[in-house]
């Protein structure tokens, strides 16, 4: 089965498709450092045979956060308790990488005022941000560079830089979010300007053979914003500087979203297809027969289980005895299999 073969991205070999997108866990107290549930969280994961896990937004700055209990990688100090994150997991079998994250207007903590391109708030529960200056983008810029050096500090085999959900670089992306006047506004080519710049700053610290995954929403699900066409062109701007695409919708603005069993696989489908480059499906998929259609139909090339690996660890485990398909187990665990 597709599901179980292997698969690389540069240096990056994975034992199958199977991915542990981020997912937030506001377990981290105000110093964004790593403690002991991250390590049971993440290295559980690796236990139970995912192929790849992307550990969840971490915060390059102190007010790039999404709240003041997620992770964060702004500090040297960081990289210990990352790396022993790290070495976890890979003792286990996985590979593991990193999403790097500035939330921009979307920030709820108390370390500082949210910044955004333009100052235009989420909704009214959310503060007013501040519109960032062209010297505040270089800035950010910077830390993004300096996030990634720390991160291959601490031992990632891959790094992602979140372009999605709302957060800050999706907020320079979408039309409805970024106002501005200036070269990074406007048109299609100057609202993705930021999102080219990061990773531009990125690539020159992070090491050639490792991958750089890039997370993005194709859809604002509102008149006016980002839709799948655009992000083709954005896609299509910036893919020299990526490896593979981490296909998401959704995020910027309040929306009804009409949510189903891999609602948004064929936004992954089309952008494999119309920007030749590797992407990773996920929304709601929870079944063994559906992560193989995607696959083996070339819908994307890896798969990602999100609230589903929250629920079951080992999911690949036990799809992979249901299905008969023989795979490497973990020596204490494999009385059960």
């Amino acid at each position: 089965m597709k599901t179980f073969e292997e698969y690389s991205i540069k240096s990056l070999k994975l034992k199958n498709r199977i991915v542990m997108p981020p997912m937030c866990m506001y377990s981290a107290d105000n110093s964004g450092n790593v403690n002991d549930f991250h390590i049971n969280h993440y290295t559980t994961r690796s236990l139970g045979g995912v192929g790849f896990i992307i550990v969840e937004s971490t915060g390059i700055t102190p007010n790039g956060r999404i709240s003041d209990n997620d992770l964060g990688i702004w500090d040297d100090k960081h990289i210990e308790g990352l790396k022993t994150l790290v070495q976890g997991v890979k003792k286990y079998g996985a590979k593991i990488g990193i999403q790097l994250n500035h939330a921009g207007r979307k920030y709820l903590g108390s370390s500082g005022q949210p910044l955004a391109p333009s100052a235009v708030s989420y909704d009214e529960k959310y503060k007013l941000p501040k519109e960032l200056t062209k010297v505040e983008i270089k800035e950010i810029i910077l830390k993004f560079k300096e996030a990634a050096v720390r991160a291959d500090k601490a031992g990632f085999d891959a790094i992602e830089i979140h372009a999605a959900h709302g957060y800050l670089i999706d907020q320079f992306l979408s039309p409805l979010s970024n106002l501005r006047q200036d070269g990074y506004g406007k048109t299609t080519e100057n609202r993705a300007r930021f999102l080219k710049e990061i990773l531009v700053a990125v690539k020159e610290v992070w090491p050639k053979g490792k991958p750089i995954s890039l997370r993005v929403s194709t859809e604002d699900y509102k008149k006016g914003g980002m839709s799948t066409k655009e992000m083709v062109q954005i896609i299509n701007i910036v893919k020299e500087y990526v490896d593979v695409v981490h296909v998401s919708s959704g995020g910027l603005v309040p929306a009804h979203i009409n949510l189903y069993p891999g609602y948004q696989v064929n936004f992954a489908e089309t952008i494999k297809r119309e920007c030749n480059i590797p992407t990773i499906a996920v929304g709601l998929i929870t079944e063994i027969d559906m992560v193989e259609e995607i696959l083996s139909n070339r819908r994307a090339d890896l798969v990602a289980l999100g609230r589903e690996l929250l629920r079951n660890p080992f999911w690949v485990l036990n799809k992979a005895k249901a299905k008969n398909i023989d795979i490497e187990l973990p020596e204490q665990y494999k009385r059960a299999f």
